[in-house]
């Protein structure tokens, strides 16, 4: 009986821990192609050839297109795909709410699941970033970060949509991403379609705690 109970815990623990390596895999290939994250790129590749389908051959996927890339093609790409085009803004707060007070609120939830782990983001940093969200999930709390995840997975769809429709190779890191996560629900499709027909709210204020620095936009790509 002992032994039927350690082997069913080390199943029960291999989808978290596939999970965890998914998240820590894409939030260095969704944020901004850095020269530090280029040379991460064959060690990043070996860990993901690990994983089963369909996010491990998702992130093999993109991590062979970055590879190939020459100069600054991808991050000329990054800017263009998330910094310049809102229907992929990695925010994931900004859909349901675009740039109005309740957004405000809605960071401030990021920030106490954060807190409560005992993380601290920088100053300038937004915590609804979708690398940052991962990133938590992959080393911090894996329950908090998943709940986040699963919270918001019909703007992660929205994301996938958007990637999908303009050709970008980073669909594949929302695919793998999506792979660790429950189907999506009823409710999941019904936000899906009031996101998709109504779009960001706009009210350009109550985000002065949550301002962003241009300066942090230029050099991070759009994290901060």
């Amino acid at each position: 009986m002992s032994v039927l109970r350690k082997k069913d815990k080390k199943v029960a623990e291999a989808p978290e821990r596939d999970s965890r390596l998914v998240w820590r895999i894409a939030a260095l290939l969704i944020d901004y192609p850095t020269a530090a994250v280029t040379a991460m790129l064959p060690d990043l590749r070996a860990a993901a050839v690990s994983l089963p389908e369909p996010a491990g051959p998702a992130l093999v996927s993109f991590i062979d297109h970055a590879a190939s890339s020459t100069g600054g093609t991808l991050a000329q790409h990054y800017v263009e795909t998330f910094d310049l085009r809102k229907r992929n803004c990695l925010h994931l707060s900004y859909y349901a709410y675009g740039d109005t007070r309740k957004r405000g609120m809605a960071l401030l939830r990021f920030k106490h699941a954060y807190r409560a782990a005992g993380v601290e983001l920088g100053e300038h940093e937004l915590p609804d970033h979708l690398a940052v969200v991962l990133e938590f999930a992959a080393t911090a709390d894996p329950v908090a970060g998943r709940r986040l995840l699963v919270e918001h997975r019909p703007v992660l769809e929205m994301i996938r949509l958007s990637l999908a429709d303009g050709g970008s190779p980073y669909l594949a890191v929302l695919d793998a991403v999506c792979a660790t996560l429950p189907e999506l629900s009823a409710a999941d499709l019904r936000k899906i379609a009031t996101l998709a027909a109504e779009g960001p709210p706009e009210e350009d204020v109550g985000l002065e705690p949550f301002a962003m620095d241009p300066a942090l936009l230029t050099e991070s790509g759009g994290r901060r």
